[in-house]
């Protein structure tokens, strides 16, 4: 999101207060262009952003008159929600700006996205974006041009006359290099499967006790949290599609699955899984009747023993433990198309106005067991709920015709604030921009909230030696800019969650420098280290696309959010590396 926020203050009142943001705010994201570096070129923004020629004139605002999980992502699925982490740190931000709504991928978005992953690089890599001139604006993924040293003795080959290195010795040999003040390389895990040639997308992490889980195309694996052995690996009946950010509280996760083994196959399958043992539960089928059915992208939440499945025209409702259909369509034009996950069920709703309009958009609490709405947020006509970027407190991404806006709710869903100022250049990156199937509407990352501040990822600013960004906060109760903090040369943060007053955040890890988890007085001040990887797994870290990075009990987890499938390489392909003392 290449401008700030918004700068005035909308008054309280009825439904649809008016507001008028300067002109030229909330432009969405530009076509990347060409990065100097990790994150594409700044663009020129002051304190609260030098205001640009209008080019869409005054547009009407999205704040209107009218509860509690915060996504910083990083944190284990418990009652504190994580921010969804997802999306590496050093990817630019695709074109297009928020997707709300109508939240068409679903089909649609598989084909596009496979003809993106065609753009492959040799090494398994996936070109990710292009810039104006078509040429890719950056890369991830595939694995490291460079051996471990000491170089430990191959262990095999992929069958194609390549050598390949276990997991275990790779990460021996980082460690025998490991420096003073530098965490261990605790365990990797490698993909271990043969996956189609456009590869597949990655779910999870969630985490149940001592077990952490990745589901991917057909598999659900489970792995010691303490040594990344093997506890558990369930074998899926079609492969997966969807997945809610978090799981219930006992370790209860149910995925969307597609309905057949078919290549044309819907994503129309419900399966349960036990994530403590690894054991399939109930599996149901549910009706994806009409155009704007068909092809919305799902998107999937647990509040407490309900999933729901939102599509642009509904949202059907079941009981996790047992399979129990709750609700479905809700009566009247307004239906959900997606909820937060957490123990609040914080919804983003249509309303059908014509027969190919879903353009006025609802914030609301609604009872997960019954559907029973509990207030209401009213949307002003022309802004279209694009993500919810934290649920408590209550933070929402807005979208417009090429406006962009951020919109604070109070518990009860009255108006508090919304964000404005700071350095410009937002860069938090969702689901659609990592994926190509699901698109969870608490999926982003490079946001995290705190009780009274809310934390936000920019692109790239040049510096003296290189490049690097910025994380901005903001006071939840005016909306006002507050303070910011500049990354290192070459290694951006991401906000992660807020604990103990501070926010924690991942630096991301450069050329022959690791990254690692680093933290920030709520108030701003001093950027300090709390755990930081070793360089020896720089090559091993930055290998990782779009990255889920978590943060829990003094452990880093790393996993991909999506993994191709070119001449076997994923097979041995790093999926999940842990980092700690």
């Amino acid at each position: 999101m290449s401008q700030p926020p918004g700068q005035q203050q909308p008054p309280q009142g009825g439904f649809g207060a008016p507001y008028d943001p300067p002109p030229g705010s909330y432009p969405p994201p530009a076509a990347p262009p060409q990065p100097a570096g990790p994150y594409g070129q700044q663009q020129p923004a002051g304190p609260y952003g030098q205001q640009q020629p209008g080019p869409y004139g005054n547009q009407p605002g999205p704040y209107g008159n009218q509860p509690p999980q915060g996504f910083g992502y990083g944190y284990p699925p418990q009652q504190q929600q994580p921010q969804p982490g997802y999306g590496g740190p050093t990817q630019p931000p695709l074109p297009g700006g928020p997707s709300g709504g109508g939240r068409f991928r679903g089909r649609a978005g598989i084909l596009i996205g496979g003809l993106l992953a065609v753009v492959l690089l040799a090494g398994g890599g996936i070109w990710l974006a292009t810039g104006d001139d078509g040429k890719p604006a950056a890369k991830g993924g595939g694995h490291s041009s460079a051996p471990p040293a000491p170089s430990p003795s191959p262990t095999g080959g992929n069958g194609k006359g390549k050598e390949t290195i276990s997991p275990a010795a790779e990460t021996a040999a980082v460690n025998a290099k490991r420096k003073p003040g530098e965490s261990k390389l605790l365990w990797l895990q490698k993909a271990g499967v043969d996956l189609p040639e456009l590869g597949e997308d990655v779910y999870g992490p969630w985490f149940a006790g001592d077990t952490v889980v990745t589901a991917m195309y057909h598999t659900v694996t489970g792995y010691s949290i303490a040594d990344g052995s093997l506890k558990w690996t369930l074998r899926l009946p079609t492969n997966a599609c969807a997945a809610p950010t978090l799981p219930t509280d006992d370790g209860k996760l149910v995925l969307g699955i597609e309905h057949s083994t078919a290549a044309d196959a819907f994503c129309d399958n419900l399966q349960m899984v036990d994530l403590t043992t690894g054991k399939a539960g109930w599996r149901k089928a549910y009706v994806r009747d009409g155009a704007w059915d068909g092809l919305s992208d799902l998107a999937m939440a647990i509040n407490g023993d309900t999933v729901t499945v939102g599509r642009t025209s509904r949202t059907d409702a079941f009981r996790v433990s047992d399979g129990k259909v709750l609700f479905g369509k809700l009566p009247g034009n307004c239906q959900p198309f997606g909820f937060a996950s957490g123990p609040v069920a914080i919804a983003a709703a249509s309303c059908q106005t014509a027969a190919d309009d879903h353009k006025e958009h609802l914030v609301q609490r609604i009872d997960p067991a019954t559907g029973k709405v509990q207030w209401t947020y009213k949307v002003k006509k022309g802004w279209q709920v694009a993500q919810i970027y934290s649920a408590d407190p209550l933070v929402i991404s807005l979208k417009g015709e090429k406006k962009w806006g951020i919109l604070v709710l109070n518990a009860d869903g009255t108006y508090r604030s919304q964000l404005s100022g700071g350095p410009g250049d937002y860069a938090p990156k969702c689901d659609k921009d990592q994926r190509t199937q699901g698109s969870n509407l608490d999926s982003c990352v490079g946001v995290a909230a705190g009780a009274d501040t809310f934390y936000m990822a920019t692109g790239a600013v040049d510096i003296k030696t290189g490049t690097a960004n910025k994380v901005a906060a903001f006071d939840l109760s005016t909306g006002k800019y507050a303070w910011s903090v500049t990354s290192p040369a070459d290694q951006p943060l991401t906000p992660l969650r807020t604990e103990g007053g501070k926010l924690l955040m991942y630096l991301a890890p450069a050329r022959n420098k690791g990254g690692g988890i680093a933290s920030v007085p709520s108030t701003g001040g001093e950027v300090d280290m709390v755990l930081r990887h070793p360089a020896a797994a720089s090559d091993i870290e930055r290998a990782f696309f779009g990255p889920h990075i978590f943060y829990v009990d003094g452990r880093s987890f790393l996993t991909h959010s999506r993994i191709s499938g070119t001449d076997d390489d994923e097979i041995e392909q790093r999926s999940m590396a842990v980092f700690g003392d």
